[in-house]
């Protein structure tokens, strides 16, 4: 049985035949009479009976009928609830990031709802590879995720929002000889020692791509993923590294170069389940986060327009 059956079984009780709970609840009478014979098949006795052309309760109809009374009450109180708790500005959300990710958007968003007073947050951690990421939309209301540019898209199930499109530049140990120059190219870096991420990670796809142009293979002295680690080895000698040009924190001893002759950029995108937008409290994050991508980025003054425009576009599904 279901609610809409139980329903039916209460209006015939009162309003006494087919045609009349028909007309009041908008559908035909067959339609009516077949969810009442599919209620019956779930009853061990019979739940109405024929009274010249009416069609009447019995006392188990009018037992159940009293019953669906309360059934409806519960699902009204259910209904209630959910919209409640949908509609509530102030509800926690959950939100999980890669680690540069949370070290550059945690602490603007733990500032702005503070000063706001709006959703109550519960940060996370998440250092995955790519593939991993929609995974943890099961977990966290909202998800900041990593990928390349030439990287595949998010899985059509997944609502995805493009924060920023942060350019890779090499780090390097600002005496290096190689410091002086503008910019660099696959040739330059090729025969240097790289610090680089843990297989599967979006970041090791450039290093491949470096090692294409450039035609030899890449000499990877250290596997690391966490780009602060990463900055203390490069300061100290132990090689050339991508680093992110927004989301990590500036390390006095090191000079970040452009890359030409390869696309050395990842997007960073906040993931989540569609339905998730359906609460108040997650939306208010949504935009704070869209708020926070654009004080990040307007710390490099070149910034073009096109990173603004896809910031802005809210969280909802794929195309």
């Amino acid at each position: 049985m279901d609610g809409r059956q139980l329903r039916i079984l209460r209006e015939l009780g009162e309003l006494g035949s087919v045609s009349a709970v028909a007309e009041a609840l908008l559908v035909t009478p067959s339609a009516i009479s077949q969810q009442l014979r599919l209620l019956q098949r779930t009853m061990p006795v019979p739940l109405t009976e024929r009274q010249g052309r009416r069609l009447v309760l019995t006392d188990a109809g009018q037992a159940l009928a009293a019953a669906a009374v309360d059934v409806e009450a519960a699902l009204a109180r259910a209904r209630h609830a959910v919209e409640d708790f949908v509609g509530q500005a102030d509800g926690e959300v959950s939100v999980a990031a890669f680690h540069s990710a949370g070290s550059a958007f945690f602490p603007l968003l733990l500032r702005a709802l503070a000063a706001t007073g709006g959703p109550r947050l519960a940060l996370a951690d998440e250092d995955v590879p790519q593939e991993d990421f929609p995974r943890l939309t099961r977990l966290y209301d909202l998800v900041l995720a990593h990928r390349l540019d030439h990287a595949p898209p998010w899985p059509g199930t997944i609502a995805a929002t493009t924060l920023l499109r942060e350019p890779l530049d090499v780090a390097l140990p600002a005496g290096h000889p190689l410091a002086g120059k503008r910019r660099l190219s696959p040739r330059d870096v090729a025969d240097e020692p790289w610090i680089t991420v843990h297989d599967g990670f979006p970041v090791l796809a450039t290093i491949e791509a470096i090692a294409a142009a450039a035609g030899r293979r890449l000499r990877l002295a250290h596997r690391i993923n966490e780009f602060a680690v990463v900055a203390e080895a490069v300061a100290a000698g132990g090689g050339i590294a991508l680093m992110p040009r927004w989301t990590v924190r500036p390390h006095p001893d090191l000079v970040l170069r452009p890359l030409s002759g390869v696309q050395a950029r990842r997007h960073i995108d906040v993931l989540c389940r569609p339905e998730r937008t359906a609460r108040a409290a997650v939306r208010t994050v949504l935009t704070e986060l869209r708020r926070a991508a654009g004080a990040i980025r307007r710390r490099d003054a070149g910034e073009g327009d096109a990173d603004e425009r896809d910031a802005e576009r809210a969280c909802g599904p794929r195309a």
